[in-house]
């Protein structure tokens, strides 16, 4: 199943949540889209909440299925809770993590950020988005794209770097300091939901 690249603001209102990390999709209208999206009222099945909760935190991190599933397995032969495990590997994902160091507005642009290889991992040019950072690892912007309008705008309006992580702003560097706890992570998940619908 191929990444989903259309409208995520129609995709925020018909699940309730902002995908895109600003809030913006939900402020001027906060229902599902279509004509009778303000006055929906099904109730949803236990599946459906499940499948709902599952398609959340896919679009939010911007993954394909394929690569979701293989996550959600990985996470569930480590030690510890199987959806927080899912959760902190969601998390140390590169594109995620140049999205907390206020290095991109959304994930989506943090993505490509990586892809167009504008950013390293302890000094080496790391073009994959999907790579998992560890611990104590630096995160830097290439020297060339220090420049890029993309992420002085970012920076811009970013406020907020996660406990997890230190940020300095002049050397467009961050370390991977920790792994999240689970209160620093998305609390509008429900990661119980999704393991109940994988283990079906």
């Amino acid at each position: 199943m191929a990444r989903f690249t259309g409208s995520l603001w129609k995709k925020s209102r018909r699940l309730g949540i902002s995908l895109t990390g600003t809030g913006k999709e939900l402020a001027k209208r906060p229902y599902a889209p279509g004509q009778h999206g303000a006055n929906q009222r099904r109730k949803i099945s236990e599946y459906g909440l499940q499948q709902q909760e599952k398609q959340k935190l896919r679009f939010m991190y911007g993954l394909n299925e394929r690569q979701f599933r293989t996550l959600f397995a990985e996470a569930g032969k480590m030690k510890g809770i199987h959806g927080e495990n899912f959760m902190v590997l969601l998390e140390s994902r590169l594109d995620n993590l140049v999205y907390r160091l206020g290095l991109a507005r959304t994930r989506r642009q943090a993505r490509q950020l990586v892809n167009h290889g504008h950013i390293t991992v302890d000094g080496r040019r790391v073009d994959i988005p999907s790579y998992r950072v560890k611990p104590s690892q630096v995160i830097s912007v290439r020297e060339k794209a220090r420049n890029l309008d993309i992420i002085k705008e970012a920076i811009e309006v970013n406020n907020f770097v996660p406990d997890y992580l230190t940020f300095d702003a002049d050397k467009l560097e961050g370390v991977y300091t920790r792994l999240p706890e689970r209160a620093e992570l998305p609390a509008e998940i429900n990661e119980a939901l999704i393991v109940e619908f994988y283990s079906r």
